[in-house]
């Protein structure tokens, strides 16, 4: 019984390493008739650019230096040329400073020949109207919050006479800001009003 037994556990463990060395054959005949797997870079290479990234001066997106709009907010980036020519007697940046002197000059320049069709002067004029009719706006809207803030006792006086400070300075800023880029010869824009101001400024 025990050289039966030992016969067949001999025979067993034959069969055993030749069905392990046929399936290795066997496994290795399929690979050979299969095509090798395409292999894929995972991991995109990323050419670097040439072009310098300047930022946008309203919404500070980033942008190529060649791009003529901002692709935050739409705004035309693209730089324009100082005004050194002469307009009538005066040059073009002293006729632009002068028509921020209050609105009369601004008026005059957009009625009189040659500085009507100037657009360097044009623009600093429309601009000044209304840059005049904001701060009219703004005057009244603060007479307005004044009345309600009388409402309180000494600290509603207060606030009146604080916010008529803050405004009346911040005014006077941008005023002088108006005269010394128009003085430079640059088509300095104000939000909003800018944008309306050079629109017009085009139209003959």
């Amino acid at each position: 019984m025990k050289f039966a037994r030992n016969i067949l556990f001999a025979r067993l463990r034959v069969n055993a390493l030749d069905r392990f060395w046929l399936s290795l054959i066997l496994a290795g005949t399929e690979s050979a008739h299969l095509p090798a797997a395409p292999c894929f870079d995972m991991v995109p290479i990323m050419e670097p650019t040439s072009d310098r990234l300047r930022a946008c001066p309203d919404c500070a997106a980033q942008m190529p230096e060649t791009a003529a709009f901002c692709p935050g907010c739409g705004r035309s980036v693209e730089t324009e040329a100082r005004a050194q020519g002469k307009v009538g007697v005066l040059s073009e940046p002293i006729a632009g400073a002068l028509a921020y002197f209050t609105f009369v000059p601004a008026i005059v320049f957009l009625l009189v020949e040659p500085y009507k069709k100037n657009r360097f002067v044009r623009f600093h004029a429309f601009q000044c109207l209304l840059l005049w009719a904001a701060g009219i706006l703004l005057a009244i809207a603060l007479k307005l919050a004044g009345l309600l803030l009388f409402i309180i006792p000494v600290l509603g006086p207060l606030l009146v006479l604080l916010l008529s400070i803050v405004v009346g300075l911040a005014y006077v800023v941008i005023w002088l800001v108006l005269v010394v880029k128009a003085f430079q010869g640059v088509m300095f824009r104000l939000p909003l009003l800018g944008d309306f101001a050079a629109q017009h400024a085009a139209e003959r």
